[in-house]
């Protein structure tokens, strides 16, 4: 009997010995690190995460990082792709607000946002905007009230999709106003910005990424961005925020981050959270970023600790919207 717990005695050393081994060589030579995307190629969270793979890798010994767009169903495919994924460190995972709205917007997930995955590190955030088709008469926020007082049940809200950036914001934008608006999806926030461009829908709320070419051509009326502050990019510095106009505690942002499947060694976790870090203060990676119109994150939420806390304030934020609104997606 004490042969045996000698021999299993040493055969748990040897096996903590290689994993503290390949935890300090992570990633190895020759390993391929995968990054899941739940989204489709070219849109703003993909963006996000090829230009994070590029600066990563330069802290991570130069290893070949890849991108699988594992897209559909609101983005739960590819999150339980990730879930489901080797706990090794070589699969992650890179998506957007929707980590925190979709345990309330599909009520029969196969992994739980909390408990199925580790969480290293907030890396931006994306501002929204309101905006008005060309011929709506309403021309400062204050009168966008008065039109939607005036025109209820009869004002349109357009949004790109159930669950969709635009969806979330809208739904808060009603919410806090107490003004309900007739939704309207479109299949993607191109079509919806175009049918708002051309006078087929009233108003949007989406991000700066889809909305600050638009708003410079002046082919919109831009009203009000989401963020705390004021934005300085040129095309957007004079707008005002919906908190400053009376909207009380009204913040919203895309945010992206990135996570591992649970179980992924703390060691391995805590080297993917300084690559990133690191990388959030790459010259060629901010500059990228402030093109998309996005705000490199530098607070506590960068950590995986202050990640998680902000994701389940988050959950509880957006759930109380979603529930309120009474909409789903499954």
């Amino acid at each position: 009997m004490k042969t045996y717990f000698k021999i299993a005695a040493v055969a748990l050393a040897a096996t903590a010995a290689i994993s503290s081994h390949a935890d300090s060589s992570y990633p190895a030579a020759g390993k391929t690190v995968t990054i899941i995307v739940p989204f489709t190629a070219g849109g703003p969270t993909d963006k996000v995460a090829r230009d994070l793979a590029e600066s990563m890798r330069k802290h991570l010994n130069n290893a070949t990082i890849v991108i699988d767009n594992a897209d559909g169903a609101g983005s739960t495919i590819g999150t339980a792709k990730a879930a489901r994924a080797k706990n090794d460190g070589y699969t992650l995972l890179l998506t957007h607000i929707g980590m925190s709205t979709i345990p309330t917007l599909y009520r029969k997930l196969s992994f739980n946002v909390l408990n199925d995955f580790e969480y290293a590190g907030i890396i931006n955030d994306v501002p929204m905007t309101l905006i008005g088709r060309p011929t709506l008469p309403a021309k400062n926020f204050a009168e966008v009230k008065d039109w939607v007082g005036k025109n209820q049940g009869k004002v349109n809200l357009a949004n790109a999709g159930v669950g969709s950036a635009s969806h979330l914001c809208g739904l808060m934008f009603q919410a806090s106003l107490q003004q309900e608006m007739t939704p309207v999806p479109y299949k993607g926030a191109a079509p919806a910005i175009a049918d708002l461009m051309g006078n087929q829908v009233d108003l949007l709320c989406d991000q700066t990424t889809n909305t600050t070419s638009q708003i410079a051509a002046k082919k919109v009326q831009a009203y009000a961005v989401t963020t705390t502050k004021p934005l300085t990019t040129p095309a957007l510095k004079d707008l005002p925020t919906l908190q400053s106009l009376g909207m009380k505690d009204f913040n919203v942002t895309i945010w992206h981050g990135l996570y591992a499947p649970k179980g992924t060694p703390a060691e391995v976790v805590k080297k993917i959270n300084e690559a990133m870090k690191a990388s959030l203060k790459d010259p060629e990676f901010i500059k990228r970023q402030e093109a998309l119109g996005a705000v490199i994150a530098s607070d506590d939420r960068t950590n995986p600790a202050g990640h998680k806390k902000f994701v389940e304030g988050e959950i509880a934020k957006w759930g109380k919207v979603i529930k309120a609104a009474g909409i789903y997606a499954d």
